[in-house]
Formats: C-alpha cells, structure tokens, sequence
C-alpha cells in the first residue's frame, strides 16, 4: 500500500515492503518514497513496524519482499546506538573515516564540527561504554551525518537528550533539509508538524496512512 504521493525520482524509495518475525507479520506491501530536501515523520504504535521499516531502508534488514532504491548513500542513526564501548568519540570518527576513504585527521576534524553543534564535548577522550544515555545519542547521530549523507534515517535520534539539544537538533533538521537532504525520522512525540513535511503513521497491524500530505 503505497503511504504517499507517486514522487518524482525520489531520493528514496521502498516498495513493496514485507517482513515477518517468526509467525508475526510486522510489514505488509508498505511504500514509501521521499524527495530531496523532504523531511518525513514516522509514526505509529508499539510494533507498528516503524523501525523495522528504517533498518530495510538502511540495508541493515534484508525484507522478505520488496525493494528499496536510494540515491546516494545512507546515514542510519539506529534507536538503540551501534557503538563500540571500548573507543572514544574521536576513535569512532577516525573509524568511520576509513571506511570512507578520509585520513583520521580530516575525519576527526569533520566530526568534531558536528559534535561541538550537537553540544558534545569535543575531545572528550571518554569511552563510548562510559557515556551517559544522551552523549552516546549525540555521537551516534553524529556518526550518522558524518560523511554528508544524501538520505537521513533517524530512529529516535534524540532521546536522552536535554531540551537544549533536543531543541538544537529540529535546527540541525531544518539546515539539512535545506541542504536538499531527504530525511525520515521515527519518533513517538512531534512538538510541531511545522518542522516536517509530512507524516506518515504505520497502524497496527500491517497497514499505512499517510497525514498532511503537502509538501511545503
């Protein structure tokens, strides 16, 4: 079931999407396409199958039927961060960095611009495994922007965040949109639905409706 307007060579688009767990079916024929510089809030239930739907996006779950074309690369910020205790902040980026391509010098630099903007503190030599609940959000969404991603697939980016942050990080939205970046955000709470372009809301069990349908 397609949950959005037939959009023009979207900078993603998923088709068709099925996936079970055992016996419990999560995703059912769901769609979704979104267009550079489109921001999209998804939403819905417990078990709704919202993260499941952004981790196919991610090629990090393989669906049982469908496809997913993007154009570009993906940054993926999982809801739960995918860290490696036992480095830092700056080892992290110099990691990500060589799986990019970038000298460790220029990927720390990079990261740390990010980081500082996120109101991480640079240069902390603390261990991933160390961190509170909100910095290790805060490298991990950081991790996600690293390299300037063309397509953005935040799962409860923010949590654990203060309201300085959380408020920092809808500006962060903003600015990216204005890059042209296509973005989908799982959240369960929209302090605004001027801060995106849609909203989509997964129901229970397997079906799709998309809300507010303009783009802005």
């Amino acid at each position: 079931m397609t949950i959005d307007a037939q959009l023009e060579q979207p900078a993603l688009a998923a088709v068709g999407i099925r996936k079970r767990y055992g016996r419990r079916l999560a995703l059912d024929a769901v769609s979704l396409r979104v267009a550079a510089g489109e921001v999209v809030a998804l939403v819905g239930e417990n078990g709704s199958g919202k993260t499941t739907l952004l981790r196919i996006c991610a090629g990090v779950l393989r669906p049982d039927a469908g496809d997913v074309a993007v154009a570009g690369r993906v940054g993926y910020c999982p809801q739960r961060p995918a860290l490696l205790d036992l480095l830092n902040a700056d080892e992290h980026l110099a990691l990500f960095g060589a799986a990019l391509g970038v000298s460790a010098h220029d990927a720390v630099a990079e990261g740390r611009q990010v980081l500082a903007e996120l109101r991480f503190p640079v240069g902390d030599p603390t261990r991933a495994g160390e961190l509170s609940g909100g910095s290790r959000q805060k490298l991990n969404l950081a991790l996600a922007v690293f390299g300037d991603p063309p397509v953005l697939l935040l799962d409860e980016p923010y949590q654990g965040f203060d309201q300085g942050s959380y408020v920092s990080f809808w500006e962060h939205v903003s600015h990216w949109r204005a890059q042209g970046k296509a973005i989908i955000i799982v959240t369960h709470v929209l302090p605004d639905s001027r801060l995106v372009d849609r909203v989509v809301e997964l129901s229970l069990p397997t079906f799709a409706i998309a809300m507010g349908g303009e783009r802005r």
